[in-house]
Formats: C-alpha cells, structure tokens, sequence
C-alpha cells in the first residue's frame, strides 16, 4: 500500500468510496450522492489550501482521508477537521490508519496543531443498521479525546443521530504559533 495525492482524475473512484456512505449509513449526513462534477470541485477546492490523500494497492484506490478548515475565522487557522472514508471490502486492513498518520504528519509540518473529527454517534446500547461506534472507536485508538457530544443534532433514515466532536493536539500551543502554510503540502508518511 503506497500513500499518494488525490487528483481530479480520482474523483469517480472516490465517489465509488464515498457512495455507499451516503446512501446506506448515517457516517455521511449528505441524503444525496453528490455528482462528478461537485466532487471534482471539492478535490480542487481542499487540495489547494490541504492535504487529499489516497491510499493506492495494485492501481486501486483502498481509501482516502483529507482535512478542511475547521472554522473560517483567522484564529482557527491551527484548527482542522478530518474526514476519512475507507472502502467498505477493506475495512480493518490499516488503511484508514494509515491515511490518518500520514495526514497527521503533513498537517503539522504544515503547521497544524488541531485536529477535529466530527462523528455520528450512537447513545446508549441502541443498536441501528445505518451507523456503529466504529468511527469514534478509531478515532480513540488513534489518540483522539472525546469533547462534546450534541444531542439528536442530525435526522437521517427517519431516525436522530447525535454527533459528537473528538480532538488530537499534534503540538504545543505557544504565545507565537508560527503561520500555517496553506496550500504548501506534501505527503509526510508515518
């Protein structure tokens, strides 16, 4: 498995991914596939300014993980969102972790200092065919802290979901963080 940058051209291949997120399970609040065209945009969009990383096995696409502003207000510059989406046929192979150590790494030489997922989530011991807890277990496993959890805050399959925010500091905060250097990427590997 080799970790490699997005491009256009992978779009149809990651909405083959991201497909069954959307029209199957909760993970992705999105109720429509979006189509060649917008996904297109939104590997230009992210790739300008972050890190879109795919992970490559025998020419194929396993996976693919990126990051997005977290606000877009100036004083989150050091703040991100990541996102990772993983075929469904290769889940629990190291792909997912994978991506992520690699997009860690190229985010905080980047600059980079925190790292926010927001999950769907499942309270309780209620059990649904649209989500698990896997995200938020992987997330944990891979250092993040729980921080807040918003109660039926998203409606999908005619059922409430609650999302829940995780965190993972990749460095410390000083008085003068350094700028983050936007749109100046490259894959850092693990």
């Amino acid at each position: 498995m080799t970790v490699e940058k997005v491009s256009v051209e992978d779009a149809a291949e990651l909405l083959k991914i991201y497909a069954p997120y959307v029209e199957k399970t909760a993970i992705s609040f999105e109720y429509e596939v979006p189509s060649l065209e917008e996904f297109e945009g939104r590997i230009k969009n992210i790739s300008s300014k972050f890190p879109y990383i795919k992970v490559v096995e025998n020419g194929e696409i396993l996976g693919y993980a990126y990051a997005t502003s977290f606000k877009g207000r100036r004083a989150y510059d050091w703040s991100v969102e990541t996102t990772v989406y993983v075929r469904e046929d290769v889940k629990r192979k190291g792909v997912g972790k994978l991506l992520y150590s690699t997009l860690e790494n190229s985010l905080k030489d980047m600059g980079v200092l925190n790292l926010n997922a927001c999950i769907a989530y499942i309270s309780g011991d209620k059990k649904d065919d649209n989500l698990t807890n896997d995200s938020y277990h992987f997330h944990q496993k891979l250092g993040y802290n729980l921080v807040g959890t918003f109660h039926d805050s998203g409606y999908k399959f005619g059922k409430w979901y609650d999302m829940i925010w995780m965190e993972k500091m990749l460095g410390d905060h000083t008085r003068n963080p350094g700028e983050v250097k936007f749109g100046n990427w490259d894959i850092k590997n693990a």
